[in-house]
């Protein structure tokens, strides 16, 4: 069956919400060494700020992914603005983990990519995680080249 993407709506937003939070602070966590509450806090904070009216928020475009009517993930873009002039941006790509190994992901980001062509956009960016081989390998498959690249080093206690 063709993997379709529709416009979400608010209610579909606020269902996926509750998990989008909790793995971005998990992630905020491991990566960053924070807190479990602060990096809830982050979590909430970024994701607030960057949609402020949910579904409604300028330049956003959240895309359920459908397969034969059944949603199997969703994806999450902003559309160029002052911060990323350039580019439009994926800050979220999730297929639900029922559905995972089948290709949904790609697909989701060609789909996005047509939809982003239309509008007259010519690139496309995004942040990973270090420790989410998976997700590096699809992206890199998919033709993205790193141009950034956060390091970090714990240091020992004094003694």
């Amino acid at each position: 069956m063709p993997l379709t993407l529709a416009p979400m709506t608010d209610d579909q937003l606020a269902r996926l919400r509750v998990g989008l939070e909790q793995s971005y602070a998990e992630n905020l966590a491991e990566a960053r060494g924070l807190s479990p509450e602060a990096a809830r806090v982050e979590s909430l904070a970024q994701i607030g700020r960057l949609l402020p009216a949910g579904v409604a928020s300028p330049g956003v475009l959240l895309r359920v992914a459908l397969v034969d009517g059944e949603e199997v993930g969703w994806i999450w873009l902003t559309l160029p603005d002052a911060d990323r002039p350039t580019m439009a941006w994926i800050h979220n790509i999730e297929v639900h983990p029922a559905h995972r190994g089948r290709g949904h992901a790609r697909r989701m980001i060609r789909l996005a990519e047509a939809e982003l062509a239309r509008l007259g956009v010519d690139r496309l960016g995004l942040n990973v995680f270090g420790h989410n081989t998976v997700a590096i390998r699809l992206y890199d498959s998919l033709g993205f080249r790193v141009t950034a690249q956060q390091m970090v080093k714990p240091l020992p206690p004094p003694r």
